[in-house]
């Protein structure tokens, strides 16, 4: 599918490279993407095998500087409810989406451009990368699903402070505090993301789509009730062609020849 703001590529590996791209307004967020992304993430979940990983990144020099604010100068309470109602189907579509998402984080990710990478399943940081969530300072608060990815993976406290003061942090703080999985060089960034999305593009399909699955209700759900719920994860994966491949690749010292089935 053609998109205006967004430049989606998925080569024969099964990785699947989805770029923000609006550099001239530092790729931030117009209805028109919101649009566009909320299309991308869905039809990924209709079509799970289109790609085995993905990784979102920013054109240029700038990962996502959140929703356009020229874009929402003058706009009525009416239409800008409508506009957020597109963003938060497309926070949705993203976190349902079945493929794992790598976020690679070339630059600024500020308000819901931070919270777009942390809908994401980790995030890979440039070392220029900086991160922000500037709501509060802006008469709003995070609507993008901030309140809720950002404690999970920094702890409340920590994550009050980012959200209340609104106050932009380092990439090296975001790894200290547990938000980011690894800080790269600049020019490394997506070289780096996508090895880490070779290498589980390389794994059973059905097996990844029910392991993420499972890890998402780790936060969610009482420890007993968690592990109920990976059990019948688990249990979809036993009659699969590809868990019998494994087992067989393994025996025969070769490299499984996964089919998605």
């Amino acid at each position: 599918m053609p998109y205006e703001t967004l430049d989606v590529a998925i080569g024969d590996d099964g990785v699947g490279v989805i770029t923000l791209s609006r550099p001239a307004a530092r790729n931030a967020m117009s209805t028109r993407m919101m649009e566009e992304l909320r299309g991308c993430f869905a039809d990924f979940y209709v079509n799970p095998d289109a790609a085995a990983c993905l990784i979102v990144t920013g054109a240029g020099a700038g990962f996502c500087a959140g929703a356009d604010l020229k874009e929402r100068k003058g706009m009525t309470d009416e239409v800008w409810r409508r506009q957020h109602a597109v963003l938060e189907q497309m926070v949705r579509a993203l976190m349902d989406c079945p493929v794992p998402v790598i976020a690679a984080v070339n630059g600024a990710a500020i308000g819901g451009g931070m919270e777009l990478a942390l809908g994401c399943d980790f995030i890979y940081a440039a070392q220029s990368a900086r991160f922000a969530l500037t709501e509060v300072t802006l008469g709003i608060m995070p609507g993008a699903a901030g309140t809720q990815n950002l404690p999970r993976a920094v702890g409340v406290r920590r994550a009050k402070e980012i959200v209340l003061t609104g106050a932009p942090f380092s990439a090296e703080e975001a790894l200290a505090w547990g938000m980011v999985n690894k800080v790269c060089a600049d020019d490394r960034l997506l070289g780096e993301a996508r090895a880490t999305a070779l290498r589980i593009a390389a794994n059973a399909p059905v097996s990844l789509c029910q392991a993420k699955k499972a890890l998402d209700k780790a936060t969610e759900l009482d420890r007993m009730s968690g592990y109920a719920f990976e059990i019948e994860a688990y249990n979809r994966t036993v009659g699969t062609e590809d868990r019998r491949e494994g087992i067989d690749a393994f025996n025969e010292k070769r490299k499984p020849r996964y089919k998605g089935r």
